[in-house]
């Protein structure tokens, strides 16, 4: 495999719309060689350019609450339609549902396309990250991990984490 990718997408200064990048922060020294860790602020239509040439690609952001706080969805972005009621929490026009529309019909997905969405409870500016989806960030940032790991050792065909 080559060209691995993670994409913490977020605001930190936004309550828990903050946990794409506390994933990425948490990924530091985590994850194999090679794989790059990058943090997405702006309107996602750069999703695309950003995983150009990877094969492996694993998305974090913050998603509307429908479950709860600190709840974790896991998506096959390739396989799995979002499920009835979850978005990810997007402030932008252009979001990452969008973007992996765009992608798969310019025939521009990477072979691994998954997404870990945190539900959140607050979104507005200043507001600290809740403790549940605090809980959640390190949950996910260990499956990242595993996820990253699988994928560097070629292992991609298995089942990655859930």
């Amino acid at each position: 495999m080559t060209g691995l990718l993670v994409i913490g997408i977020g605001n930190l200064d936004c309550g828990d719309d903050a946990a794409g990048p506390l994933v990425a922060r948490r990924l530091a020294g985590r994850v194999p060689p090679g794989v790059t860790i990058q943090v997405r602020t702006g309107d996602m239509i750069g999703l695309i350019e950003d995983w150009t040439g990877c094969d492996g690609v694993v998305l974090v952001d913050a998603a509307a609450p429908v479950g709860g706080p600190g709840v974790i969805h896991h998506l096959d972005l390739l396989r799995d339609e979002l499920p009835p009621g979850l978005s990810f929490a997007s402030t932008h026009v252009f979001g990452v549902a969008d973007a992996v529309g765009l992608a798969r019909a310019l025939g521009q997905l990477p072979r691994h396309l998954i997404a870990y969405a945190i539900e959140g409870a607050t979104f507005e500016p200043g507001a600290p990250v809740s403790p549940a989806v605090a809980e959640a960030v390190e949950a996910v940032a260990t499956r990242v991990a595993a996820d990253m790991h699988r994928l560097a050792t070629g292992l991609a065909g298995l089942p990655l984490a859930r």
